[in-house]
């Protein structure tokens, strides 16, 4: 979830951008009242509010379809490679120390 700071730039840059287009969108009165309900408890014109929370949503979509293009083949290798263990000669050394727990009796 972004932070706050992250939606106050988002909303100074838009602010400070020209707005010369416009989107005629249609909806039931029940979005229109959620959406009435939610600009007004944050403060903000109704524009301000869909205009800022579309953006923010588009964002994430599209971050989303940019950082993350593999395969599944190619997303299991990444997992598997993530996941071993570097080959070092200490960590050789330490995972093959014997431990207390190698001569216990339980």
């Amino acid at each position: 979830m972004p932070s706050q700071d992250a939606s106050a730039a988002a909303t100074t840059t838009t602010k400070a951008a020209t707005k010369d287009q416009r989107a005629n969108i249609r909806m039931t009165s029940r979005q229109d009242q959620v959406l009435r309900s939610a600009a007004a408890a944050t403060d903000r014109t109704v524009t301000d509010f869909i205009v800022d929370s579309a953006v923010e949503r588009a964002e994430r979509i599209l971050a989303d379809r940019r950082w993350f293009f593999a395969t599944p083949e190619q997303w299991d290798e990444f997992n598997r490679l993530l996941e071993a263990p570097m080959p070092t000669s200490k960590l050789e050394k330490l995972a093959a120390r014997k431990t207390s727990f190698d001569d216990s009796t339980v």
